[in-house]
C-alpha cells in the first residue's frame, strides 16, 4: 500500500524532557518563602527526573498494565499477592529514594512541609497512582509516633529511603508502606456504621492484641506492609494496626477478595478484603478509633488538595505547550483570542491552587509540634481545620472540570488512551471521593465553624490582614461574614456556597503576595457576577494575557514544525 497519503504534519506529542520544578516560578517562590531554600537542589533534580520522557513512559505503562491479584500459588496455597508491572516499582522507587516521601517527618528544618508538598506535587503531575501508598505512609507517621512499642519497631523502616518491594514480614524489610482501611459497604463515609468486630486476646486495651472479623469494601493499596483499620471493640470503634504478616512469620488472615476496576487511578490497587481472625494491635484509646484514624485522614486530605493542584498544573502546562505549536485556521492555537481566554483562566486557577496547597502545608508544619518552627498558632490552626476540607472540596471539583477543558485543547488527540490529558481526566474525580466526598467536606467545614467559632473569626481577621486595602476582597469578606450569620439549621443547604466562598477568598488573599500578573486578574475575575459557569468565560481586556502565560511556564517548548 502506498504511504504517500499518510504524511504526518501539524501533530505534536505532549511535553516531556523538561524540568517541572525549574519551569514553575510560583512553586519555586513558595518553597523559598517557606524557608526551604535548602530543598531547591533536591526539587530541581527531581523535577528533571520525573518529567523525563522515560518517566512519562513509565506512567503510561503502569496505567496500561494494571495490577493483578494472585490469590494462590502454583500448589494451591493462599498468598493474596498483588503483582505490579515493573514500571510501578520504578516510579515508587524513584520517589522513595529521593527522600521526598519522609521529608516532613524525618527533617526538622523550616519549610520541610512545603518542600515535601512540592515533591508530592511534582510526582503527581506525571503519575498519580503511586502517590496513594505514598500519601498514606506519610500520613500514618504522626499516629504511629504516639504508640511507643509500634514506633520502636516501625520508625526506622518507615523513614528509610531504600525501596523494598518484597512481600515478607516487616522485621525483615529495609522499608515499609502503610495503608488505611475504613470503608465498609453498608456505610461508606459513615464510619460509625462500621461492623467489623475486634475481639481482645487477653486484657486488651491500648497496645493489646485483637483478632478482627469483618469486611472492608475499599481497602487502599492492599500490598502495603500494614494497614490502620477501624473496627468495633467492646467500648466502641477503635483503631488497629493490621500487618500483612503475623509476628510468628505466618500470613495474617487478611483475604483479598478482589481488586476494584476503577475509572482512573488504574496503576494503583484498590481492593475488597475479608478479615477472618486477622491479628492486630489496638492503637490509641479504646472507643476513640475514629478520632485516632482521622488524624491520618486529615493528612491524606491535604494530599488530595496537593494532588488536585498538581492536576491543574499539568493540564495547564500541556495545554499551553500544545497551543503554542498547533496550527488551526492559519494561526497557532494560542493566537486565537478565545483560546487565550481559556488558557488564561486555566493559568489563574493553577496559580491559585498551588498557593493554597502551599499555605495549608505551612499550616500543618506550624502546628505539628516538631522542629524549630513547630509553634502552635491560632491562625495556622484555623487554616488547617477549616480550609483543608474546604480546599479539598473545591480544588478537587475544579480539577475535574478543568482537566476536561485542557483535554479539549487537544481535541480528539486528548481523548485517546495514549494521551497524558486522558489519564489526568480519569484521575481527577477520585480526589473528590477519597477521604470524604464533596458533601462530607462541606459538612466538615460547617462543623468546624460551629464548634470553633473563634477559629472562623481568626480566619476572617487573617483574610482582612492579607487583603490589605483591596476593596473587592474586603467586600467579599463582608459577604462571607453575612453568610456565617445564617442559623446553622439553614446554613447546611448552602454548605457548598460557603466552602467555595472560603476557598476563593483564601486564594485571592494569598495571590496578593504573588506576582501581580496573576494576582490582579484573579481578583478581577473571581468576584465578578456570573463568573465560574464555564472556564474561559472571563473578560480578558483587562488582563495582560501574554505576560500571564509567560509567567506561569518558563520552560522551553520545542519549536513548531
Amino acid at each position: 500500500m502506498s504511504s504517500q497519503t499518510h504524511e504526518v504534519s501539524n501533530q505534536f506529542d505532549e511535553l516531556a524532557d523538561f524540568n517541572l520544578f525549574a519551569s514553575d516560578r510560583s512553586l519555586s517562590r513558595l518553597v523559598q518563602k517557606a524557608g526551604a531554600a535548602w530543598a531547591v537542589p533536591m526539587l530541581e533534580t527531581y523535577g528533571c527526573a520525573i518529567a523525563s520522557a522515560a518517566s512519562y513512559r513509565l506512567a503510561e505503562q503502569a496505567n496500561r498494565h494494571v495490577p493483578e491479584l494472585r490469590s494462590f500459588d502454583a500448589r494451591g496455597r493462599r498468598i493474596d499477592q498483588v503483582e505490579f508491572h515493573p514500571s510501578w516499582h520504578a516510579l515508587l522507587a524513584m520517589y522513595r529514594e529521593s527522600g521526598l516521601l519522609t521529608l516532613a517527618s524525618a527533617d526538622a528544618r523550616p519549610g520541610r512541609w512545603v518542600a515535601a508538598a512540592a515533591g508530592f506535587y511534582l510526582h503527581y503531575q506525571v503519575e498519580a497512582g503511586t502517590m496513594c501508598p505514598a500519601s498514606m505512609t506519610q500520613a500514618c507517621v504522626p499516629v504511629l509516633r504516639e504508640e511507643a512499642a509500634l514506633w520502636a519497631e516501625l520508625g526506622a523502616p518507615l523513614l528509610a529511603r531504600d525501596y523494598d518491594p518484597r512481600d515478607i514480614p516487616i522485621a525483615q524489610k529495609k522499608s515499609i508502606w502503610i495503608g488505611m482501611g475504613m470503608t465498609e459497604k453498608q456505610g461508606g463515609s459513615d464510619v460509625r456504621s462500621n461492623a467489623t468486630v475486634a475481639t481482645a486476646q487477653g486484657a486488651g486495651g491500648r497496645g493489646g492484641v485483637y483478632l478482627l472479623r469483618g469486611h472492608k469494601w475499599f481497602f487502599s493499596a492492599p500490598m502495603c506492609d500494614a494497614h490502620l483499620v477501624v473496627a468495633r471493640a467492646d467500648s466502641g470503634h477503635s483503631c488497629f494496626f493490621v500487618p500483612r504478616w503475623r509476628p510468628d512469620g505466618t500470613r495474617n488472615a487478611v483475604g483479598i477478595q478482589r481488586l476494584k476496576s476503577k475509572v482512573g487511578n488504574r496503576s494503583n490497587a484498590s481492593s475488597e478484603v475479608e478479615f477472618d481472625g486477622a491479628w492486630s494491635v489496638m492503637m490509641g484509646e479504646e472507643g476513640h478509633g475514629i478520632r485516632t484514624i482521622l488524624t491520618m485522614a486529615t493528612l491524606t486530605r491535604l494530599s488530595c488538595v496537593i494532588a488536585a493542584a498538581a492536576i491543574l498544573r499539568q493540564c495547564l502546562v500541556q495545554a499551553l505547550a500544545y497551543a503554542r505549536r498547533r496550527q488551526t485556521f492559519g494561526r497557532r492555537l494560542i493566537e486565537h483570542a478565545i483560546m487565550r481566554s481559556v488558557l488564561a483562566d486555566l493559568a489563574l486557577e493553577s496559580e491559585a491552587g498551588v498557593a493554597l496547597a502551599a499555605r495549608l502545608a505551612a499550616a500543618y508544619e506550624a502546628t505539628d509540634g516538631a522542629g524549630e518552627s513547630g509553634v502552635d498558632s491560632a491562625v495556622d490552626s484555623a487554616w488547617k481545620r477549616i480550609l483543608t476540607p474546604a480546599a479539598k472540596f473545591y480544588l478537587c471539583k475544579r480539577s475535574v472540570e478543568l482537566s476536561a477543558e485542557a483535554m479539549e485543547v487537544f481535541g480528539g488527540n486528548g481523548y485517546i488512551e495514549e494521551s497524558v490529558l486522558a489519564r489526568l481526566f480519569r484521575e481527577a474525580p477520585v480526589n473528590s471521593i477519597w477521604e470524604g466526598s464533596g458533601n462530607v467536606m462541606c459538612l466538615d467545614v460547617l462543623r468546624a465553624i460551629q464548634r470553633e467559632p473563634q477559629a472562623a473569626q481568626c480566619l476572617l481577621e487573617d483574610f482582612h490582614r492579607l487583603a490589605g486595602g483591596d476593596a473587592r476582597i474586603r467586600i467579599a469578606i463582608d459577604r462571607l461574614r453575612g453568610l456565617l450569620q445564617i442559623p446553622p439549621s439553614e446554613l447546611e443547604a448552602q454548605g457548598r456556597v460557603l466552602a467555595q466562598s472560603l476557598v476563593i477568598l483564601a486564594q485571592a488573599c494569598l495571590l496578593r503576595d504573588a506576582a501581580a500578573v496573576a494576582a490582579d486578574p484573579f481578583v478581577a475575575t473571581r468576584f465578578e457576577a456570573g463568573w465560574g459557569v464555564v472556564a474561559g468565560a472571563i473578560d480578558t481586556r483587562r488582563i495582560d494575557v501574554e505576560a500571564l502565560l509567560d509567567h506561569v511556564f518558563c520552560g522551553e517548548i520545542p519549536a513548531t514544525e
